[in-house]
């Protein structure tokens, strides 16, 4: 094609967006475009390199802004020179569109610009192609339609919010920009995630958001979140549901289960860049992260990113000429040597140039002079902030701190204040919405001023301490307000070391107000949990475990609550262990406090298994309070129940009954039968009978429980559904397959609704749905289902905690029979040896779990191991939970087929004689397990050659199996085509 109909575009990269959609509009009329970032280093003359820029092949199109006059940095002066001696002589090698209202070199004039503001994409489009004489006659269908271009740089992508306002004097990165811009291009579907990796302060989240502002317009949605912590991520990440237009309720878990799913899924947006800004423990979020055809970019201080699906790209201090750059445009009146000297001095770090050169340019001070203060602020004595940061910067910081004192003290309160909460985002709205009634004196006047509260913010935006951030609006009244400040990590610790003993203690106070005052004090209500996902943070920071206020202490009490439903049990336990600490300190060990705070890390302690700690914990507590305050004592009988937690997790399931039951009726006479605390009793009642076996009365008592949740608490509250999923787990194990999917169906939708996908009360209720599609014979729903919840469970919960061996446990045994057997014997070996780490010699789901194992060894055709180890596991089974246990009848099932195997007929016939006589009295003829049971005594007798007996015990099983199943149920078919049934053991929740 000829240099005709090619054009240059010459822009700065700034204004990378216009570019793009300029050369969109000229590629779509035939014409050949190159792209030509702008750059004029300080050490060329500007006059060269516009005589190089003329080099380029065809018209030269110059994106006129005032970026594109300021890189170098160059004077105003300089390019007047430099247009009148390179481009007026010549000017039909050039034309130039305007996309900037600011001042620009009055020579500019010679280019003769368009101008392409305030205006819509349709007249920017004329007036573009006005200027390079180029007809604007409408374009076929074919070619406006054949693919689509970017975005009209003044329209805002469809769906934006989060992300903070542009850095106007952003400098530097071109080719970190362009690097992580190739890499999402060029990444496979689903892999689009690049993580921005440096310490702190390199200026990894402002080169995110210019990456943002620059290939903004090629998305219909970018997102930023918080990410510093998995509770505030999942809350900013579900707050993009009612943007992306996804019908659902004001559940959390809901939103954030449908955002995820949309954005797999492409629907309705397939073009989103989601932003995820300071996530530093890819092992807290990893798992939600989102996949499908957009792209993720991270910042990050921590590289095991690339340990999950992430391409790193590294972020250093800025390069020299950077600093120099940066420096000149952020403090105008410093020479090129003087910022060159000032980036020496400061170690290129982005940060710290910022902050300092901002006030350099309202000083008197020489260079020179604040190297001498830093230099002499520092010796062997002075100690690093961290050993990621720069020498220089305590001393610099100090500096600064004076400079503000001088001018607004108020700012320094304001700033001290915000070291009280987390870095990163601070909601200082808290401050504002809180009562103002006993503060201190310094403090009132700031909140209750909005004229000194804006001086004071203005003053630290002045010089980069802080940033404006709104994450729920974007309007710039919101943003004046101060509903969010971006503090950063490196200033936060500084400021927290600089400060005044009198000043900590009535500071910290204040904020440990704010955050009693925003708990909204029901930490059950899912509709309340983004409220504690914003606080739990911060509780740190402000110290709250140092505090003898009755309603600080409420507060930590809410929040370990909290986490326990939410699932967040990693977070609990180590706020629950650094709160034992600090209280048996402050409080004593026998404080009132102590007690309630022990029963609810119990509760974290015991989701994760931790069986043996708790059993200690708590019967210190029942012993204590019992002897102090009687048995009727209602914190001695709740200390109690979390005891019988305790003992149906270590196996032991008849003393767990009987206190469950002596607890229940405590409780009924205390408080009658309508309390949550006695229906709470109520329920634990029917978990142990479970345990035991008992299902009938289980289903009974999950039942009138699950009906006074419903009246007293409502449909949708977490308990409710917790019942609705025991009674259909009752259901299913009484062999009502058909009434169990059906209730179980319903609550899986309701908990996914309330709770999102990844809670561990709706793991529990699609494990069980799992098993109901399984018994029913739907094998591939069931298959779907049972890896998808043991794949969450292991990223969510852990590999090792005991839900998640629950799932692998009935992973393993679907896949023994239904998938790869080897697959399925590393599965088992691995849960086998899990449980055996976890739980005591002789527990019965060690033994349940070796039984299981039996049958992979039995599959891969090592029947003598299988056989031994299923003899002794019937065994054990026995000594733990009884011969007429269900487990124990199970597991003589297969030690019977077992039996036959290994070429003992007799002995198999014996076992399965005496099991199918227990089997029909404990469970009755009907049930499942017995019918198999049944079939399996038919089968030892045929092989004893009484054929005769063995026709009428079969077709008598096969009967009720009709009866009972349907003739087409899976079982009734695998019966009458003579398949040797065997049993499965299902560790049950305790």
């Amino acid at each position: 094609m000829s240099g005709a109909r090619t054009v240059t575009i010459s822009f700065a990269g700034f204004n990378r967006a216009w570019a793009a959609w300029i050369g969109d509009r000229l590629e779509r009329r035939g014409f050949r475009v190159v792209y030509l970032r702008w750059d004029s280093p300080a050490e060329i003359p500007l006059e060269d390199c516009l005589r190089d820029l003329k080099l380029a092949e065809g018209r030269i199109l110059v994106v006129v802004s005032e970026w594109y006059f300021q890189l170098g940095p160059r004077t105003y002066e300089e390019w007047n020179a430099a247009l009148r001696t390179v481009v007026a002589p010549d000017p039909s090698r050039f034309a130039a569109v305007s996309v900037t209202t600011s001042p620009v070199p009055t020579a500019a004039a010679v280019l003769a610009a368009a101008d392409l503001t305030n205006m819509g994409p349709d007249e920017a489009e004329r007036r573009l192609l006005d200027r390079l004489d180029v007809s604007a006659d409408p374009l076929p269908d074919s070619a406006n339609g054949a693919r689509r271009g970017p975005r009209f740089p003044a329209a805002m992508p469809e769906i934006w919010g989060g992300v903070p306002r542009r850095n106007t004097r952003f400098t530097g990165r071109e080719s970190l920009l362009n690097d992580a811009y190739h890499l999402l291009q060029s990444a496979d579907a689903g892999a689009g995630v690049v993580a921005l990796h440096g310490m702190s302060g390199v200026g990894k989240t402002q080169l995110s958001a210019e990456y943002v502002y620059r290939f903004g317009s090629e998305y219909d949605v970018v997102w930023w979140v918080n990410a510093e912590k998995r509770v505030s991520y999942r809350r900013y990440l579900a707050e993009l549901a009612p943007k992306l237009g996804l019908a659902t309720g004001q559940e959390y878990g809901e939103r954030l289960r449908a955002v995820r799913d949309s954005l797999r899924r492409g629907d309705p947006y397939a073009r989103w860049l989601l932003v995820l800004d300071g996530a530093d423990e890819p092992d807290q979020i990893w798992d939600l992260v989102p996949t499908g055809p957009g792209h993720v970019l991270i910042t990050t201080r921590n590289p095991e990113w690339t340990e999950h699906n992430s391409r790193l790209l590294e972020v250093p201090v800025y390069e020299r000429y950077e600093s120099v750059a940066f420096i000149r445009r952020r403090a105008p009146r410093l020479s090129e040597a003087d910022a060159d000297q000032l980036a020496e001095a400061l170690e290129d770090l982005p940060l710290l140039l910022d902050q300092t050169a901002g006030w350099l340019n309202d000083s008197d001070l020489s260079v020179d002079d604040y190297i001498a203060l830093l230099e002499g602020g520092i010796d062997q004595d002075v100690v690093k902030v961290s050993a990621d940061f720069p020498l220089a910067f305590q001393t610099a910081w100090s500096i600064l701190l004076n400079k503000l004192r001088e001018t607004v003290p108020e700012s320094v309160d304001l700033l001290r204040l915000c070291t009280f909460f987390a870095p990163g985002f601070i909601p200082v709205r808290l401050l504002k919405e809180m009562p103002h009634d006993e503060l201190p004196e310094q403090v009132a006047g700031l909140l209750n001023d909005p004229l000194l509260w804006n001086k004071a913010i203005n003053q630290l935006r002045q010089y980069s301490v802080v940033r404006l951030e709104s994450h729920d609006t974007t309007s710039d009244d919101a943003a004046a307000s101060g509903e969010s400040l971006y503090l950063h990590r490196m200033v936060h610790q500084i400021v927290g070391k600089d400060m005044p003993a009198e000043d900590h203690k009535e500071f910290i106070e204040v904020v440990r107000q704010a955050l009693a005052s925003a708990d909204p004090r029901r930490p059950t209500d899912p509709e309340l949990w983004p409220v504690y996902a914003e606080i739990v943070p911060h509780l740190k920071y402000a110290d709250v475990l140092n505090s003898t206020d009755p309603n600080i202490q409420r507060l930590v009490f809410n929040c370990l609550r909290y986490m326990f439903f939410s699932g967040e049990y990693a977070a609990g336990i180590k706020l629950g262990e650094r709160a034992l600490e600090a209280w048996r300190s402050l409080l004593g060990e026998t404080h009132p406090r102590i007690w309630e705070l022990t029963y609810h890390y119990a509760n974290l302690l015991r989701s994760v298994g931790e069986y043996g700690r708790t059993e200690a914990i708590e019967r210190i507590a029942v012993e204590h309070l019992r002897e102090e305050r009687g048995p009727q004592d209602l914190d001695h009988l709740r200390a109690a129940g979390g005891l019988g937690a305790d003992l149906r997790g270590l196996g032991r399931y008849d003393e767990a009954l009987e206190l469950s039951q002596w607890l229940l009726t405590a409780y009924r006479e205390l408080l009658g039968e309508q309390d949550s605390r006695t229906l709470n009793a109520q329920n634990n009642v029917a978990v142990t009978l479970v345990l035991l076996g008992r299902f009938e009365e289980a289903l009974e008592v999950d039942r009138r429980t699950m009906e006074a949740r419903r009246a007293l608490l409502r449909a949708r509250h977490p308990w409710t559904l917790y019942s609705e999923t025991s009674y259909a787990l009752d259901l299913r194990l009484l062999g009502r397959y058909a009434d169990a999917e059906s209730v179980q169906a319903k609550n899986v939708r309701e908990l996914l609704l309330v709770l999102g996908e990844n809670n561990p009360y709706t793991l529990k209720g699609r494990h069980n749905l799992a098993f109901c599609h399984y018994r029913s014979g739907d094998h591939e729903p069931a298959g779907r289902l049972f890896a998808d919840v043991l794949e969450r469970s292991e990223r969510v919960l852990g590999e090792t905690n005991p839900d998640t061996l629950r799932y692998a446990t009935s992973q393993s045994c679907f896949i023994r029979e239904h998938g790869d057997i080897d697959q399925a014997r590393e599965l088992s070996e691995t849960t086998v040896a899990r449980y055996e780490v976890m739980l005591a010699e002789g527990h019965p789901f060690v033994v349940g779990a070796r039984a299981n194992h039996a049958l992979v060894l039995r599959s891969v055709g090592e029947r003598d191991h299988a056989y031994t180890l299923g003899e002794q596991a019937w065994t054990d089974m026995t000594a733990a939970v009884g011969e007429s246990h269900p487990w124990t009848l199970g597991c003589a099932i297969n030690a019977s087929a077992l039996r036959s195997l290994v070429g003992d007929p007799e002995a198999a016939a014996e076992l399965s004689k005496a099991t199918a006589a227990r089997a029909t009295e404990v469970l009755g003829r009907t049930h499942p397990l017995t019918l198999s049971a049944r079939i399996a005594q038919a089968a030892d007798l045929r092989s004893l050659r009484d054929r005769q007996q063995a026709e009428k015990l079969e077709q008598e099983a096969l009967s009720d199996l009709v009866a009972t199943l349907g003739p087409q149920h899976v079982h009734t078919v695998s019966a009458r085509r003579r398949n040797r049934p065997f049993w499965d053991f299902e560790p049950q929740i305790t």
